[in-house]
């Protein structure tokens, strides 16, 4: 079975291959067959899971060697896959979440009549994750890596008809690329050092001291910067809002499941490059606090759903990239946050395209409530999102989320700064969280209704209702496991005794707070943040209008104003160097060639004149010439 891994990657490949090749043949059929092939990938994946749990926890990590790939005298570099409890633990989740989505998607987009290449696109993306997530190396990674980011640019801008679309999808792909300069920077410095750049020979040397501390270092923080931009991560995510511009499934799809998670699962596998180099793992921690704290704020004050919920996702990986950060202790922490995550966020996205399925493809909230009573099953099952986002127990975040919080107050083995920066910032971070994702609850699904479906307030007329089944099966299933993930996998410690093989085993350290204080800490600065967007946006009348508000406010609406800033410095900048290398070359260069061209060409009139045709003159010019050889051979003779 483990050996077989390969075909994990290769139906879905496949299948998108045929999809684009069969052409509009395809298009009664296609849509199944993207589907099944993504189906038949969560199969193989639970028979890898029921392999590996048949074997003792120390033979539960095989490279699978697939085929030679280059080959240059002594230096042989190969394709193969790792097949361990943290791979495959990405393939469940890419794998089942995605085929959810799939088939969520064959309602969401029967009225497109290029239905047939979307789904190829989404096989495409699933390969590509899974080709970055089983590699047993980095160079193997980076192809998936790159394939994500094809995916994603395609997706995102799959109605690219609409210039707004085109836009944010090259958005997304050129941050990822500026991004992908920490990836290749890494690369060469893992090869310079360690010759090698499968996952087993760095493990090994670096356990060994293999490299001096300052560049395992240098290679983290280039890991990390690779990282920040897959994952959205602060100072590189400001493409996340924007790619929103998709359908509503390819949101479920990068925000959920696949690409916005590569990021951590790149920091979580390079964990023994980052036990080498603490201020490299500082740092992870570091940008994932700010992360955080940024994408809540933001999302205090998105009235667009979508980008409500892309704001979270930026906040939530911020908590994974802080757990991450926090070492060995985090490893497990921030993987399993990951998959509840990629759980209750995949269920809200789809249940907010359920609602734009209802509402006319509206999308501003200002001109929902009260859809509860129209649309009940969607209700509940983002309901039961919103309660696992919020930490509510027994639900899955309290399970994960709170883990993070409780290693959050231990950093640093619980001394110095770290514990109580990083602890207060989950803390806080929590509790707005539970603000502006109750927020998006109650203006969506409580109050009074704001809409008209007369279409007399100026919008197309809106008729709320419940979707297909299609998009309510995969919503329910989706729920069940916001429900009751969590507990499952936390129940006995069972989810980090599962990753040990790939993550180590991490030293306990006891957090700078009793653990029910931050518990119940957590749970009051929760239900803060609940009880507040309550007055605000069910007992208060909410305006369709948005107000001015604080300069906060507005710097939230316009996203702490990142594009501004990417304008400012490095947009403009680039766009004044150019100008100016422009001026320079028509200027400078160009009037160089064109001086001395025209030169040439008076020289040529010149002489043209002496080329008359008259026989006179050419006498008249050997005799002159005759002249004057016999005046240089006089005074030459004298």
């Amino acid at each position: 079975m483990i050996n077989a891994a390969w075909l994990l990657i290769a139906i879905p490949l496949a299948s998108a291959a045929l999809l684009l090749l069969a052409g509009r043949k395809a298009d009664t059929w296609g849509h199944w067959l993207g589907v099944f092939a993504s189906a038949a990938s969560f199969i193989l994946g639970a028979g890898l899971l029921l392999a590996l749990l048949g074997r003792d926890a120390g033979d539960r990590v095989h490279d699978v060697h697939l085929f030679d790939w280059i080959t240059a005298g002594d230096l042989v570099l190969h394709a193969g896959l790792r097949v361990d409890p943290l791979s495959v633990t990405f393939v469940l989740l890419v794998t089942f979440v995605g085929s959810l989505i799939h088939l969520y998607s064959v309602a969401y987009m029967s009225h497109d009549t290029d239905r047939r290449r979307f789904f190829a696109y989404l096989n495409l993306f699933v390969a590509a994750m899974l080709i970055l997530v089983l590699a047993d190396s980095y160079l193997l990674l980076f192809v998936g890596w790159e394939g994500v980011g094809l995916a994603s640019y395609l997706l995102i801008g799959f109605w690219n008809h609409v210039p707004t679309y085109a836009t944010a999808a090259k958005k997304a792909f050129i941050m990822n690329r500026v991004a992908d300069v920490g990836m290749i920077v890494a690369l060469g410095a893992l090869f310079s050092v360690f010759g090698a750049l499968d996952f087993a020979s760095i493990e090994t040397s670096a356990a060994t001291g293999g490299a001096s501390e300052g560049m395992m270092t240098l290679i983290g923080l280039m890991l990390l910067v690779a990282a920040c931009g897959k994952s959205a991560q602060f100072p590189l995510q400001a493409w996340l809002g924007d790619a929103m511009a998709g359908p509503t499934p390819v949101s479920a799809l990068i925000h959920a499941a696949t690409m916005v998670t590569a990021g951590v699962y790149l920091i979580v596998r390079s964990g023994p490059i980052y036990d080498q180099a603490p201020m490299a793992l500082l740092a992870v921690a570091i940008i994932g606090a700010i992360t955080l704290l940024f994408g809540a704020i933001v999302g205090c004050a998105k009235d667009d759903i979508k980008k409500a919920l892309a704001a979270s996702t930026m906040s939530q990986i911020g908590y994974m990239m802080l757990a991450a950060g926090l070492g060995p202790i985090g490893y497990a922490f921030a993987i399993f946050h990951l998959i509840t995550h990629g759980f209750f966020k995949a269920g809200m996205f789809l249940g907010a395209g359920s609602v734009m399925h209802g509402m006319n493809d509206d999308v501003d909230m200002r001109r929902f409530g009260g859809l509860s009573r129209y649309m009940k099953i969607t209700w509940i099952t983002f309901g039961f999102g919103w309660l696992a986002i919020l930490g509510v127990p027994p639900f899955s975040g309290f399970w994960s989320k709170d883990k993070i919080i409780e290693a959050a107050f231990s950093a640093g083995h619980g001394e110095g700064w770290q514990p109580w920066v990083f602890g207060m910032v989950a803390l806080f971070g929590a509790g707005l969280t539970a603000f502006y994702m109750s927020r998006l609850f109650f203006m969506t699904f409580h109050g009074k209704a704001r809409w008209n479906s007369t279409g007399a307030d100026g919008q197309p007329e809106r008729h709320p209702h419940e979707s297909p089944v299609l998009m309510v099966v995969p919503m329910v299933v989706l729920a069940a496991g916001s429900a009751f993930l969590g507990l499952i996998l936390a129940a006995g410690g069972r989810f980090a005794t599962w990753l040990e093989p790939s993550t180590g085993h991490a030293e306990h350290h006891d957090p700078v707070l009793p653990i029910p204080v931050i518990i119940a800490a957590t749970l009051i600065v929760v239900a803060v943040g609940v009880v507040i967007a309550w007055r605000q946006y069910v007992l208060a009348q909410v305006p369709a209008i948005p107000p001015v508000g604080s300069p906060l406010t507005r710097a939230a609406r316009r996203d702490l104003y990142q594009d501004d800033v990417n304008e400012a410095v490095f947009m403009r900048p680039g766009q004044y160097a150019t100008r100016a290398l422009v001026y320079a070359d028509k200027k400078a260069l160009d009037n160089s060639i064109t001086g001395a061209a025209g030169l040439l060409g008076l020289l040529g009139l010149g002489l043209r004149r002496l080329q008359n045709g008259y026989v006179r003159t050419y006498a008249a010019f050997i005799l002159i010439g005759l002249v004057a050889l016999l005046v240089a051979a006089a005074v030459l003779w004298n």
